[in-house]
């Protein structure tokens, strides 16, 4: 399940890549950095916008890149500064990109702390029975340069928000690789995209704040282990047993808990970093105290930080969130064991914030549209 585009996309290109593709026509060597600066520093919308490029550069550029290989369709904004961004890849396909903010007491939004989850399929195979992102089953991989460009969509919209002196990602305090698709299903592209992002001549953005996310593809796991740039890594846990997690994760049916947390443990000894256990917490499936300290052992073994998230409803399925005195219940019983714990506010649940929920919905309007009308925003 490959896209293979008539211009492939720039976003995709490393420097040593884009230098050898340029070497091939006759050009110096540091035309590469040129071009990469141009897109990643001064952020170019167009060829015409990289000046110091001879012209008929420019044109050989236009003729075998794609700029930007992918558009935005809708920007929602929510009442709690959650931002998803909608973007249209070459083939029409719908993805998701979000904006999270948090912020701090006493500064404005402009400084508040700013995390962007990005996704890197176009829907999911993983059948998680409570996710939107795979209610229609996986369409194909996205490339490395549909996974980088993610990023650039989200610079030009804060860019058209509040307009910044300094072009980079510094203003960003961390990337999370959690949004549609699993990551490690498409590892190759995964890890290119995030050296293109890591890298000084790409975005720039250090590799300990980026997280990767899995629903615990073990060999992934540990193969990630030994990539040398060192991201975080997170597990979607959502089940402390294996009866409660294969219900709602057939994942675990391959990789079960005697499988998955002992590669969990080696990540971590090999990087000596914290992980964190997503756990999405759902009425009356997972949220019972049993769960709770199971969940407490597991994370006290592994010395990993536990996020606990409030279920966020989706249209036609039937789960719910437990109530916030069931949440607090949930999570105390870790706080008094030492566990690192969070139990994060709901957020974005007024623009469909759950992960494929407005992917979803708009790919849902298009087909009952008639044909060649507009789907409304």
């Amino acid at each position: 399940m490959k896209f293979e585009p008539e211009r492939r996309p720039l976003t995709g290109e490393t420097l040593d890549s884009l230098a050898a593709s340029l070497a091939e026509r006759g050009e110096k060597p540091f035309r590469a950095r040129q071009v990469l600066d141009w897109v990643y520093k001064k952020r170019a919308r167009s060829w015409d916008d990289m000046t110091n490029l001879p012209k008929a550069l420019r044109t050989w550029l236009a003729e075998t890149y794609r700029l930007m290989p992918a558009s935005l369709v809708l920007n929602r904004h929510s009442a709690d500064v959650t931002d998803k961004l909608l973007l249209e890849l070459e083939d029409r396909s719908l993805i998701e990109t979000v904006i999270i903010r948090a912020p701090q007491d006493g500064v404005g939004l402009d400084h508040s702390r700013k995390t962007i989850c990005i996704s890197t399929q176009v829907g999911c195979a993983m059948g998680c029975v409570f996710c939107a992102s795979g209610l229609a089953g996986l369409k194909r991989d996205m490339s490395a340069g549909e996974i980088v460009a993610q990023l650039l969509q989200v610079c030009y919209a804060e860019d058209a928000r509040t307009p910044r002196a300094r072009s980079e990602l510094a203003s960003f305090d961390n990337i999370v690789v959690m949004g549609m698709g699993e990551p490690l299903a498409n590892y190759d592209a995964l890890i290119r995209a995030l050296t293109i992002v890591n890298a000084d001549w790409g975005l720039g953005f250090g590799a300990r704040r980026i997280t990767v996310s899995t629903s615990g593809l073990v060999p992934k796991i540990l193969r990630l282990a030994e990539e040398p740039l060192g991201f975080r890594l997170a597990i979607s846990l959502h089940g402390a047993t294996d009866p409660v997690r294969t219900q709602i994760m057939p994942v675990n049916k391959a990789f079960p808990l005697a499988k998955l947390l002992p590669a969990v443990k080696a990540f971590t000894e090999r990087h000596g970093r914290m992980v964190t256990l997503e756990f999405i917490l759902i009425e009356e499936v997972n949220d019972s105290l049993d769960q709770a300290r199971s969940l407490r052992d597991i994370a006290l073994d592994l010395h990993a930080h536990v996020n606990l998230i409030p279920y966020n409803t989706v249209a036609g399925l039937p789960w719910k969130r437990p109530s916030g005195t069931r949440q607090v219940a949930f999570a105390s019983i870790l706080e008094r064991a030492g566990v690192s714990v969070t139990l994060r506010r709901e957020k974005g649940h007024d623009i469909a914030a759950a992960c494929g929920q407005l992917r979803l919905k708009t790919e849902r309007e298009r087909e009952e549209a008639p044909s060649g009308a507009q789907v409304s925003s």
